[in-house]
């Protein structure tokens, strides 16, 4: 596949999506083989996000004002908070758009095995007890947590002047910006993966998969797009800034999103786009974005009371205010264990369903569409999560007024 270089990295995946979609219809599931192409795309990425995450936290954590670093963190809390709750509220009203009964749970269900999660343990889980195993294992919410900690110890340490902060510091950025410039380079091969991706998906089982569940993505998917164009809205008047050039500025990390599934290989161009098409400081971007990516998940968080609503419908299952209270609570909750890969959904589904008493059989018919309804998921996880570096970057005057206007 060969692009000229005028055309834009955009509309290369862009032309690149229609081309997989074309190929897995002709083929169907004779293209499967073609998944190994986007596979390796999507591993050239991931295998460097755990030190990017780590060396952006740690070398923003550093070198920043205390005073800032605790107006920030509340910032972040009230942001990600309020944003995921009002997401899976959103989601509840999207539901029961949805008629009773328009999903077959005889003809739907696939075979899948549900595994029960104790909250204690999922909350220990976020601890580390040895950050080079949470490395090699990739546990983004581990890599996270030491990484804030360790950040804030060097911050302390340059404070009163220890030497061996500032070395580390310097590597630190080094190893970023190293980073940086391998993963540019690696984008290059976006269209070609995700043609792959796109060409695999749809010729192993999209239309077998989605003619059952057409009703639910068509619910899901414009529901996603409503709530990010209110967030687009909003942001615009605080800002003073027209929503379609936000839009139109946060297209790219959306067609990525909705491309690769994943929060984890959108975030270099998420952080990228944050600093050179919004303005937002690299200061408040190395920190927001990465912390977003964990804990900052509005898709999930709509896609999980969505799926509540509908199963209730499903079987027949009377929703009281209290059952919808505790959706939306279940919900928000369940995202701060989702996974920033392709596939975190069923693994949040298995938490929520149990804990509601739902039917376990019910995760199987939504587990055989999870990489379509990823798409939407990881979406708004990526958009809102740059809005909200925005935002904040506002709230401390730094935004660079020239960069989010042109």
């Amino acid at each position: 596949m060969l692009f000229k270089k005028k055309i834009s990295l955009t509309v290369q995946i862009i032309i690149a999506m229609v081309i997989g979609l074309i190929l897995g219809l002709m083929f169907k599931e004779n293209i499967a083989p073609i998944k190994v192409v986007g596979d390796i795309f999507i591993r050239l990425i991931q295998m460097s996000i755990a030190l990017l995450i780590m060396s952006a936290v740690i070398d923003s954590l550093g070198n920043t004002d205390g005073e800032k670093i605790g107006k920030l963190g509340t910032r972040l809390f009230f942001y990600f908070t309020l944003g995921t709750i009002i997401a899976a509220a959103f989601g509840i009203l999207a539901g029961n758009i949805l008629p009773a009964g328009s999903i077959n749970v005889e003809a739907s269900v696939d075979s899948f095995e549900a595994k029960e999660a104790s909250w204690i343990e999922m909350i220990l889980d976020f601890f580390p007890t040895n950050i080079i195993e949470s490395l090699a294992s990739g546990n983004m919410i581990n890599i996270i947590i030491f990484s804030i900690l360790f950040g804030l110890t060097l911050n302390k340490m340059k404070q009163k002047n220890i030497h061996a902060a500032e070395v580390i510091l310097d590597i630190t950025k080094s190893i970023y910006e190293s980073l940086t410039f391998m993963i540019g380079k690696i984008m290059l091969l976006a269209p070609i993966g995700i043609a792959a991706l796109f060409a695999a998906a749809t010729g192993i089982s999209g239309a077998k998969i989605l003619i059952p569940l057409i009703g639910f993505l068509i619910i899901f998917g414009v529901a996603s797009f409503l709530y990010l164009l209110v967030w687009l809205f909003l942001i615009g008047l605080k800002l003073k800034v027209s929503p379609i050039k936000l839009l139109k500025k946060i297209m790219p990390m959306t067609i990525m999103a909705l491309t690769t599934t994943s929060s984890a290989v959108t975030l270099p161009l998420k952080m990228k786009d944050s600093e050179e098409k919004f303005g937002v400081s690299k200061s408040v971007s190395d920190v927001v974005n990465p912390l977003g990516m964990v804990l900052n998940s509005n898709g999930l968080a709509m896609f999980l009371s969505i799926v509540c609503v509908v199963i209730g419908k499903m079987y027949d299952l009377e929703l009281e205010f209290s059952s919808i209270i505790q959706i939306v609570v279940l919900s928000s909750l369940a995202c701060l264990g989702t996974v920033v890969v392709p596939g975190g959904g069923i693994v949040a589904l298995t938490i929520v369903i149990p804990a509601l008493g739902f039917p376990l059989e019910a995760i199987g018919i939504f587990a055989g569409i999870d990489w379509f309804s990823g798409m939407f998921r990881t979406m708004l996880n990526v958009d809102i999560d740059a809005l909200v570096s925005l935002l904040i970057a506002d709230s401390f005057n730094e935004v660079d007024r020239n960069l989010l206007q042109s």
